[in-house]
C-alpha cells in the first residue's frame, strides 16, 4: 500500500479504449493526465471485441420490434440473447425501460445522434491510424451483413433506407455477385448487404500502441490500482481511494465501462446501464480466410480477420458481473461460423475470451458532466460500440473538461436524459 497523496491534474478512471482515448485529447489539449485501472490497460471489454469501425451502425438496438424479436429468440437454445433469471429489479427495469425506447421517434433522434458521433469517429480514425500514427492493424473493406435466407436479408431493406439520407446505404449482393466479392462465404448463403465505407481493426494491437504512446506523450498509467471510494467536498471531487493511495485531481473522467455503475454508486447516484456479457474466440487465420469483415446476422456473430489472425465474436447476456467463460456459448460462435463460411475455424485457438459491455437501454452512450459533482465527466454506456466511438468520445470529453467548444451536439449523451 502507498500512502502518498498524488495530485494531478485530471485523473481518467479507466484504461480502456474509451480511457485512453480521453488521455490521449486531454494531452492534446496540454492537460497532465494520469489514468488508473482496477486491472491491465486495455484488458477488458475493449480487448476481446470483433474490432469493426462499424460508422454505418445508426439505428439503435430499442428499435420498433426488437422485444418481440428477443423473446422469440430466447425460445432457442443458440440464441445469441441470454437473460438470466432473475429477481434483480436494477435488470428488470432496464429491460422494461428498453422496451419503452423501442419506438420510432427514439430511433429517429437516436440516428440523429449516432451521425454525428460515428462520423466523427470516422475522420478521426484516419489522423489516428495514417502513416506514423497508431498500429492496429487498421483496414478499410467494409462490413459484410451476410444472411442465410432471403426473408432475413429483405429485413435490412426498411434499415438501410434509413441509412439512405446519411450517405451510409449499403448494396445488396446475392449469388455469384456476392462470392465474387468474398469467396470465403458458403454457396448456399443467400445473400449480404455490403457497407463499403466501413473498416476494422486489431483491438488489442490498438490498445498497446495506444499506451506506449500515451506514455512517451507524458501520461501516467497506472495499472492494477482499484478504486475503494471518492473523497468529496463542496460539489468537487477531491480524491480517488484507491488501494494504492489517495489521488487527488483538478478533474475527474469516469470510463471504467460497465463498471462505472458500481463506481458511480460510490457517490449515491445511479447510472441505469446493464453489462451486456460478449464471447470470442482468437485463433490463427483458416486456410479458406475471410477477407471482410462478416457479420453473420441471423446468429448475430461477427467474423473478423486480421494479417496477424481471425476471431469469432458476438453473443449478449445479462447475468450481471460475472466474467465467468460458458463453454455453451463459446461452442454457439463456431456452430453458428460454420452455417455461413466454408472454412469456419482456424488452427490452434489463441484464446477464448468473455467481457462486459456498458449497456444503456436507449442505446447511446453517457458522455457530459456529472449531476452534484462539478469537475466529473462521464464517458460510458457505450455498448457495443465502444471501439468505433472511441475517438469522438475522448475528443468530446477534452472538450467538456477544458470548457471549449464541442465539435458535435453533446446533448443527446448527457446523464440528465436519465432524470
Amino acid at each position: 500500500m502507498h500512502n502518498d497523496r498524488k495530485s494531478d491534474d485530471v485523473l481518467v478512471i479507466g484504461g480502456g479504449v474509451i480511457g485512453l482515448a480521453c488521455a490521449h485529447y486531454l494531452r492534446q489539449a496540454r492537460r497532465a493526465v494520469r489514468v488508473i485501472d482496477q486491472g491491465t490497460v486495455g484488458a477488458g471489454a475493449s480487448h476481446g471485441n470483433c474490432g469493426l469501425v462499424f460508422t454505418s451502425d445508426l439505428v439503435p438496438l430499442c428499435a420498433p420490434g426488437a422485444v418481440r424479436q428477443g423473446i422469440l429468440g430466447l425460445l432457442r437454445r443458440t440464441s445469441p440473447l441470454f437473460i438470466k433469471p432473475t429477481l434483480d429489479m436494477g435488470r428488470i427495469s432496464w429491460l422494461l425501460r428498453f422496451a419503452g425506447m423501442c419506438r420510432v421517434d427514439h430511433v429517429r433522434h437516436a440516428i440523429r445522434a449516432r451521425a454525428a458521433i460515428l462520423k466523427s469517429s470516422g475522420h478521426l480514425y484516419e489522423a489516428l491510424l495514417g502513416p506514423g500514427g497508431l498500429e492496429a492493424e487498421y483496414e478499410k473493406r467494409g462490413v459484410l451483413l451476410v444472411y442465410r435466407s432471403e426473408a432475413a436479408m429483405q429485413g435490412y431493406a426498411a434499415v438501410n433506407d434509413l441509412l439512405r439520407p446519411h450517405g451510409l446505404a449499403a448494396e445488396a449482393l446475392a449469388g455469384k455477385a456476392l462470392l465474387d466479392v468474398e469467396p470465403a462465404l458458403r454457396e448456399d448463403v443467400y445473400g449480404a448487404w455490403y457497407h463499403r465505407g466501413d473498416s476494422h481493426l486489431r483491438p488489442d494491437k490498438l490498445l498497446a500502441s495506444w499506451k506506449q504512446a500515451l506514455v512517451r506523450s507524458g501520461v501516467v498509467i497506472e495499472e492494477d490500482c482499484r478504486l475503494e471510494r471518492f473523497r468529496c467536498a463542496a460539489g468537487c471531487v477531491e480524491a480517488a481511494v484507491t488501494n494504492r493511495g489517495e489521488y487527488a485531481a483538478r478533474d475527474f473522467v469516469l470510463a471504467a465501462g460497465a463498471w462505472s455503475v458500481p463506481l458511480f454508486a460510490r457517490l449515491g447516484l445511479k447510472l441505469p446501464m446493464q453489462p451486456g456479457k460478449g464471447y470470442s474466440i482468437t485463433m490463427e487465420r483458416p486456410a479458406v480466410c475471410p477477407q471482410i469483415p462478416c457479420y453473420l446476422y441471423e446468429r448475430r456473430v461477427v467474423a473478423t480477420p486480421w494479417p496477424s489472425g481471425y476471431r469469432l465474436g458476438g453473443t449478449m447476456e445479462f447475468s450481471g458481473f460475472s466474467t465467468a467463460l460458458n463453454p455453451r456459448r463459446l461452442a454457439a460462435l463456431t456452430a453458428a461460423a460454420g452455417e455461413y463460411l466454408t472454412d469456419p475455424v482456424g488452427h490452434p485457438v489463441v484464446e477464448e475470451w468473455t467481457g462486459l459491455r456498458p449497456m444503456t437501454y436507449d442505446d447511446l452512450p453517457v458522455i457530459g458532466r456529472a449531476p452534484r459533482f462539478r469537475n466529473l465527466t462521464l464517458a460510458t454506456g457505450h455498448g457495443m460500440l465502444g471501439v468505433t466511438t472511441a475517438p469522438a468520445t475522448g475528443k468530446l470529453v477534452a472538450e467538456i473538461v477544458c470548457s471549449a467548444p464541442p465539435h458535435i451536439d453533446p446533448e443527446p449523451f448527457s446523464v440528465s436524459r436519465f432524470q
